[in-house]
């Protein structure tokens, strides 16, 4: 048996007009990794703050084992102005208890997230701070980790850093987060809020769903039985009340209990969020062409990735005090493409979207815009709201109340409803909404517009697993073209088809299919790197033997016809290419293109495979001939 460490029972928290949650048990013991999941506003950030010790439950206790070290982060980490990192890891902000961490400690957990510990905190990025807070709590050494969206505003390299090192630590954990494939990989058991109820099952997050539907149709059951007794009681209670009204007061008060059960079970289950947009009409194949494009940015601190050995700027990338982003790029967007923009935070990905857009000119090169273009952009800083507008006004700039969605006419509270707003808060400033709020305002925003291209930065941060399912099915349906950045692979996969990534030195690689897909060329490229780095040993061992060594008759043959196979590979890629810059192409024979790019990404592999066994061949041969 594990050692218990932290336990909540019979916890339960009051908001006034109703419980967010009742009766709450769970207990967390050594080697637990538990996934914290639940809709937006189910109570799991409370939960998680009353396991910190941060706040008091209204029914309830919490214990915790004699000499247990609880560390948490918090899901928007505010950090003093004016000091320097080191500071901030080493003695805390002063609200997360007396533990004061050794100095080199600090300094090598800050150096190990690719960060400088002599970095001041003014002017950091929210990835930037949330490697800080995270710093802080895993300089404590925790026996219990508590982490609210640690993956927000962080890019993938460090995603997957992180979770290398979440899954060597000891201790427990809980963590809240939307990014499926990061629960996949370190969740060992999960929690689910879900109407009022704490729920726990074990094992690996990939069985969530289908256990969440086995409850949920349980519950819907059980709704159908009780709303039948519902009937029944009330059928009584105006037929039969009347002669023996002193005598049956009690079945009439359990009827009254009956009805408010109903409503509580019902609450959860009948509010969910709801979007659709449409697809403005026209607009060429053609959607943008980006020429011989390169954007700068002035050179400052380096790239965090590179002391993590991520895929990071390289020294090559600064230029006259000027960092290059990506140089000479040139793409086409087609109608219908459905693309995912990859790469390291600070890389350049939403420079290159606001370049494609117009919002910025590049230092050289330019774009060409297709006919009949109508875009919408989801802004990751969320430039497009002012903060002290409300949903209201946001939604009805010019007055009246209400919003044209689809050809439909919407009263503008229905359509924040549909959108999980509450209706106080159909009125209050945008600045008083959550980060998930105001992502939830933003896409309601865009999805009132009519467009054809729709350009999404990060629109995953803060937005719960139902509203990105939600997002990924207007994703599906939707008809015009996509451009996403996102550092969520799960979402990634979901909903592109193709990818640019940004691979250094200033380079955007495209690629077909999603992340998987990338990863799975990645990691074949990363082991053909490693063989080719056991090459001199080989060679050396070849010296020795090569003036009594002989090519056998099946080397002799390969270096025949090795060049000419190289020769017709070579042809073909060039052909299909030319085909492929068509721009006509994919309009009028989609299947057509899709093999050709397929055909061009299998024949540049077997050409780099082929180039290999004969660069091989060929020093053997020059090594026996001495």
């Amino acid at each position: 048996m594990a050692d218990a460490l932290l336990s909540v029972a019979d916890l339960g928290v009051n908001l006034g007009d109703r419980w967010l949650m009742r009766h709450a048990d769970v207990t967390i013991s050594t080697g637990d990794r538990l996934c914290l999941v639940g809709r937006n506003g189910a109570g799991k950030s409370t939960l998680m703050k009353m396991m910190a010790g941060l706040g008091e439950p209204d029914e309830g206790s919490l214990w915790m084992a004699p000499g247990a070290n609880v560390s948490y982060l918090p899901q928007a980490p505010t950090l003093p102005k004016g000091m320097s990192l080191a500071s901030i890891v080493e003695h805390g902000t002063g609200s997360d208890g007396d533990y004061v961490a050794a100095t080199h400690k600090a300094e090598a957990m800050l150096t190990r997230m690719g960060m400088d510990p002599n970095w001041m905190t003014d002017g950091l990025s929210g990835g930037e701070s949330r490697r800080v807070a995270l710093a802080r709590a895993l300089v404590k050494e925790p026996d219990v980790l508590l982490m609210d969206e640690p993956t927000n505003h962080l890019d993938l390299p460090t995603i997957e850093w992180m979770e290398d090192m979440l899954m060597a630590r000891g201790g427990a954990m809980v963590v809240i987060s939307h990014d499926r494939a990061f629960l996949r990989r370190i969740g060992n058991g999960t929690l689910w809020i879900d109407g009022g109820k704490l729920r726990r099952r074990q094992g690996s997050f990939d069985g969530f769903d289908e256990w969440a539907e086995v409850i949920q149709a349980e519950e819907a059951t059980r709704l159908y039985k009780m709303d039948r007794k519902i009937a029944e009681e009330t059928r009584w209670s105006r037929e039969g009340i009347s002669a023996r009204r002193k005598r049956n007061m009690g079945r009439m008060r359990e009827l009254d209990v009956l009805r408010q059960t109903r409503a509580q079970l019902a609450a959860p289950m009948g509010r969910s969020a709801r979007m659709e947009t449409t697809t403005a009409e026209g607009g060429g194949q053609m959607v943008l062409e980006a020429i011989d494009l390169t954007v700068t940015v002035p050179a400052t601190r380096p790239n965090m990735g590179s002391a993590m050995g991520l895929n990071s700027v390289s020294t090559n990338d600064i230029k006259d005090d000027r960092r290059i982003l990506f140089n000479h790029f040139n793409g086409i967007i087609r109608k219908g493409d459905r693309i995912g923009i990859i790469g390291p935070n600070g890389i350049g990905k939403s420079s290159l979207v606001r370049a494609l857009l117009g919002k910025i000119a590049p230092d050289s090169g330019r774009i060409r815009e297709g006919f009949g273009l109508m875009t919408s952009y989801f802004d990751q800083q969320r430039e497009a709201l002012n903060g002290e507008d409300s949903p209201w006004t946001v939604l009805c700039p010019g007055g009246g109340d209400t919003v044209e969605v689809a050809g439909r006419s919407i009263h503008v509270k229905k359509y924040l409803e549909d959108f999980l707003f509450d209706s106080y808060k159909v009125t209050q400033r945008v600045r008083t909404l959550s980060g998930g709020e105001q992502n939830r305002l933003l896409l309601a925003k865009l999805f009132a517009e009519e467009h054809n291209f729709l350009v999404l930065d990060e629109p995953t941060n803060d937005l719960d697993m139902e509203t990105l399912e939600l997002l990924q099915e207007v994703i599906a349906d939707y008809k015009g073209t996509i451009l996403i950045i996102s550092h969520d692979r799960d979402f990634i996969d979901r909903t592109v088809t193709s990818l640019l990534a940004f691979e250094g030195d200033g380079k955007i690689i495209p690629h077909a299919g999603g992340y998987s897909d990338y990863l799975a060329r990645r990691v074949k490229t990363a082991e053909r790197k490693k063989a080719k780095s056991s090459k001199p040993a080989q060679k050396a061992e070849r010296n020795r033997d090569a003036r009594t060594a002989k090519l056998s008759f099946k080397d002799k043959h390969a270096l025949e016809k090795l060049p000419g196979e190289l020769a017709a590979l070579e042809a073909a890629i060039e052909q299909a290419e030319k085909e492929l810059a068509d721009p006509n192409l994919f309009a009028r024979d989609g299947e057509r293109f899709s093999t050709l790019a397929a055909q061009v990404t299998a024949d540049k592999e077997t050409l780099a495979q082929k180039e290999d066994q004969w660069l091989e061949l060929e020093a053997l041969r020059e090594e026996i001939e001495g």
